[in-house]
């Protein structure tokens, strides 16, 4: 494989009903704390904090934020990404039809690079798990790599049937019952994915109504790919923890778990 850039893309452009109202982005909702010097200089860390850390653990030191119109406070407190190290950007969303219309928006800035995808208001573990996917894409020349994790609540998630090789059958977007037991919740993928998406939605805005559809979820767009003979891998952190901020109960369990001062 030609070594190319790593690129983040974090997208940012849900509306957080299910935990409206709020003062600020969901983003950047307060999970824990980080002691910043050895003095205690203890300060809040906002939740994609976390995910911003593990991109730069694997060596990830520029990343997208995709926006809707109106979250001026994610790269009002981020800045140019000095506060992690990293060099950040900040696109605006043009289509709110789901997150592969929101990705598709970075196409002009990011079609030849290798993609590391994190939704920015998810904690999840272990620590270096784009790390593990990352070195997966380049063993494997997989297209694509997800990165899985252990739910038993399917309703959820975007469940992955895999083989024994880590190569995916195929995906099923939340279904009410299911004898799968890996969710998908991270991923990276090569410039012939991200060519493949532009393309994908190209030919749905030219024969749809997209006002009149549910929003397409990106695990679909990967189906179509798997489908098109596309190789799509899996790497499973069977110990590996997943949780979502985005509705009530989740955001009370993150609240209560990241309570300790990180050093």
């Amino acid at each position: 494989m030609i070594e190319r850039q790593i690129i983040g893309l974090l997208p940012a452009g849900g509306q957080a009903t299910r935990i409206s109202p709020l003062p600020l982005s969901k983003e950047l909702y307060p999970i824990g704390f980080q002691e910043r010097t050895h003095q205690r200089d203890i300060r809040p860390k906002v939740v994609c904090h976390y995910l911003l850390e593990k991109m730069l653990i694997a060596g990830i030191d520029k990343a997208y934020f995709i926006i809707r119109s109106g979250k001026w406070d994610i790269p009002a407190y981020f800045g140019d990404g000095t506060i992690l190290s990293m060099n950040l950007g900040y696109l605006i969303m043009g289509l709110p039809y789901g997150v592969p219309f929101t990705l598709d928006q970075a196409f002009p800035f990011v079609h030849d690079a290798i993609i590391a995808l994190g939704f920015p208001d998810i904690l999840f573990q272990p620590k270096d798990a784009f790390v593990q996917i990352l070195t997966r894409l380049k063993a494997s020349n997989a297209d694509v790599v997800l990165g899985l994790f252990p739910t038993d609540q399917p309703h959820k998630a975007g469940m992955v049937d895999f083989d024994a090789t880590g190569r995916v059958n195929f995906i099923v977007e939340k279904p009410s019952h299911s004898n799968l037991r890996y969710m998908w919740g991270i991923a990276v993928w090569t410039p012939a994915f991200t060519q493949f998406l532009h393309d994908y939605l190209i030919a749905i805005k030219a024969n749809s109504n997209l006002s009149q559809f549910p929003e397409l979820p990106i695990g679909d767009v990967i189906q179509a790919a798997v489908n098109k003979g596309f190789h799509v891998e899996a790497e499973a952190f069977p110990n590996g923890t997943y949780l979502d901020i985005g509705t009530p109960d989740d955001l009370i369990l993150a609240v209560q778990q990241f309570a300790v001062v990180e050093k």
